[in-house]
C-alpha cells in the first residue's frame, strides 16, 4: 500500500480535540473432525480473525496483524499484512490468544486484544457442535483514536468498502446489545428498588434509635420517678 507523501515524517503533528471510533470484531470459528486424528490427536479445525464491523477496508489504516498462539505450536509468533487479517489452524485445546494490530503510521501506538480460543460448547456437558456445524465466538470492540496524526486522520477518513453486497456477521451484535441493554435496565431498576428498602430500614431504625435516646435521657433527668414506677 502506498501512503500519501504530503505528510511530513512527524505525520504532520496530532489534530487537537478529534476522536476518530473504528468498530471491530475478533473471535475465532471452529469446526469438530468427528473424532480425534490420529497423527496428532486433534479435534478441530480453528480461524481466528479480525475484521471490521462496517462494510471498510482495514487496510487502508492496518499495517499488521500479530497473532500470538500458544507454545506447543510451530512459529507461535503469526503475522499477517493483509486482509483478510486471519490464520487457521488445528488443535485439540482451548487457550488465550494474544492478537495485536500495528497501523501505517508509526507513531500511533498498536492495539492490543485478548481472545480466548473457543472450541466446545459451555457449559461442556452440552458436548461438541455435529460434524462440519461451526461454532462462533466473537466479540465487538471499538479501536479509540484520541488526537490522532494528521497522517492517521487521513487513512482513517478514506477508508473504502470491502464489497458492494451485504456485509454481516455470524453474531447479531445489534441483538445482542439490546438484550444486555435489557438486563442492564433490569439490574439498575432491581438496584433501585433495593436502596428504597435499605433507606426506609435506615430511616426506621434512626427513627428507633432517636426514641431510645429521649427515653434514656428521661430516665437519666428523672430518677427518682423511675425508682418509684419500679415500685
Amino acid at each position: 500500500m502506498s501512503l500519501p507523501t504530503d505528510f511530513g515524517p512527524d505525520s504532520g503533528g496530532r489534530v487537537k480535540g478529534l476522536v476518530i471510533v473504528k468498530p471491530i470484531v475478533y473471535g475465532n470459528i471452529a469446526r469438530y473432525f468427528g473424532k480425534k486424528r490420529e497423527e496428532d490427536g486433534h479435534t478441530h479445525q480453528w480461524t481466528v480473525y479480525v475484521k471490521p464491523y462496517a462494510n471498510e477496508d482495514m487496510s487502508t489504516y492496518i499495517k499488521k496483524v500479530h497473532f500470538k498462539l500458544h507454545e506447543s505450536y510451530a512459529n507461535p509468533n503469526r503475522i499477517v499484512t493483509k486482509p483478510p487479517y486471519e490464520l487457521t489452524e488445528t488443535g485439540w485445546g482451548e487457550f488465550e490468544i494474544v492478537i495485536k494490530i500495528y497501523f501505517h503510521d508509526p507513531n500511533e501506538r498498536p492495539v492490543t486484544l485478548y481472545h480466548i480460543l473457543k472450541l466446545f460448547q459451555s457449559p461442556v456437558s452440552e458436548g461438541t457442535p455435529p460434524v462440519g456445524r461451526a461454532l462462533v465466538s466473537e466479540s465487538y470492540e471499538e479501536i479509540v483514536f484520541q488526537e490522532p496524526t494528521q497522517l492517521m486522520q487521513h487513512l482513517l477518513n478514506n477508508v473504502k468498502p470491502i464489497t458492494n453486497s451485504q456485509w454481516t456477521h455470524d453474531t447479531n451484535f445489534e441483538e445482542k446489545k439490546e438484550k444486555t441493554l435489557e438486563r442492564v435496565i433490569s439490574a439498575q431498576t432491581k438496584v433501585r428498588g433495593e436502596i428504597s428498602d435499605l433507606k426506609e430500614k435506615l430511616q426506621l431504625a434512626k427513627e428507633t434509635i432517636s426514641k431510645f435516646k429521649d427515653e434514656i435521657a428521661k430516665l437519666q433527668n428523672n430518677p427518682a420517678s423511675s425508682i418509684l414506677s419500679g415500685i
